[in-house]
Parts: structure tokens; sequence; C-alpha cells
């Protein structure tokens, strides 16, 4: 069985994923076979792109149904930015795309009177307990950058919530899940105990 696995579907944020794990001291595996996924003790899905095109280039490798399978394992899953918006039941983006379907709700474009796409530093209201929040005073400031955001229908699945004129669901928890709207390869110290929080995680969920 492989320990961490960082998917490669061809997203661009995927180098910086890695070199923010070996900075920890972990070296994730890479892959995009399927069968790596089915056998992988961790799982990240980082992200960058849009909607249409990631759902497509994970089906086009047969890796939906393996990280769907992997999911439902109860293996740990940490998604970042589309990562997380895969996720959800549906995104509106690119005229409507089916996604993964783990989380009930819709990923919807960010209606505000700000600047779109949201790109930046804001903070994160830690809105539910989680092990990956350790060491992280709630408020933190993390990176973002994105034009769309989830919207589940469970509120009790949101942990983490940002306000950019008005509040959007910023991290998702559930079960062995969670998700970043931001992207903790790029934002600091804190981004790095999020990450380092995750190994801690898994290790003791799967002996990683």
């Amino acid at each position: 069985m492989r320990e961490l696995l960082v998917v490669d579907y061809g997203a661009g944020n995927l180098p910086n994923v890695v070199r923010a794990f070996a900075s920890l001291g972990s070296h994730p595996s890479v892959t995009s076979d399927p069968q790596d996924v089915d056998d992988a003790r961790a799982l990240v899905l980082p992200g960058v792109g849009a909607a249409g095109q990631i759902m497509r280039s994970l089906q086009e490798l047969e890796l939906d149904e393996a990280i769907q399978r992997y999911v439902a394992a109860g293996r740990p899953f940490l998604g970042v930015c589309m990562g997380m918006q895969v996720l959800l039941d549906s995104s509106d983006e690119d005229g409507g795309q089916r996604c993964l379907g783990v989380f009930e709700g819709t990923v919807q474009r960010l209606d505000v009177k700000l600047k779109v796409p949201h790109m930046g530093w804001n903070s994160v209201q830690q809105t539910g307990p989680h092990p990956l929040w350790n060491g992280i005073p709630d408020g933190s400031y993390f990176y973002f950058v994105h034009s769309y955001a989830a919207r589940p229908h469970d509120p009790a699945v949101q942990v983490g919530t940002t306000d950019y004129d008005g509040t959007f669901a910023s991290a998702l928890a559930r079960d062995n899940v969670f998700g970043t709207q931001f992207h903790p390869e790029k934002s600091g110290r804190v981004g790095l105990q999020l990450y380092s929080n995750f190994l801690t995680w898994a290790s003791k969920s799967s002996r990683l």
C-alpha cells in the first residue's frame, strides 16, 4: 500500500503542494494512476483552473471513480481549492458541470460587488473544530485565488468561513475528508501548519 499520494491530473499548483510537504520532511508520491489512488493511505487533490476542464481530466484518467472509492473507504483526504470544489455535487462553472458528489451542494460564482476573482490574503473563521486547525489561531490569514465558492446544503460541514462582501465556505470537513478553498502551500507558516496537521491526522488514521 502506498503512503501519501498527490493526484496529478495536470493541476498547475501541484509542484508547490509537493514542495510544501517536502519542506515538512514528507516526500509524497505523485501519480495519475487510479490503481495508485486505490492503494494510497492518504490522498491530496490539488487544483487550479475550471471545473469542466478538471472533471474532464479526472474522467479521462479514470481518477473520478478512484477518488470516490477512496473517500468511501474512509481514508484521509485533503482537497485544495478546485480540489475541494469538485467534491460538491455540481458546479455552475462552464455552463454547469457534474462533480464528484462527496458533499451535497453546488459551487456558484461569487456574487459580490468586489473584484472577481477573489485574489489575495483573507481571514478564515473556524466555525467548527477539527484536528487540521490545531495550532492555527482563529481568524488566521490564508491566500485565495478563486471566482466560485462552495455552497454546501448542510451547514454542519462548514468548518471555516471567509467574508468577501458576503460569507462563503472556505473549509469543509466530514469524517475522513477535509477541503480548503484557500491555498495552504501559498499561505506561509499557517499553511504549512495545516499541511503538517494533515500528516499527523493521516498518520493517526491510517498509520502513515
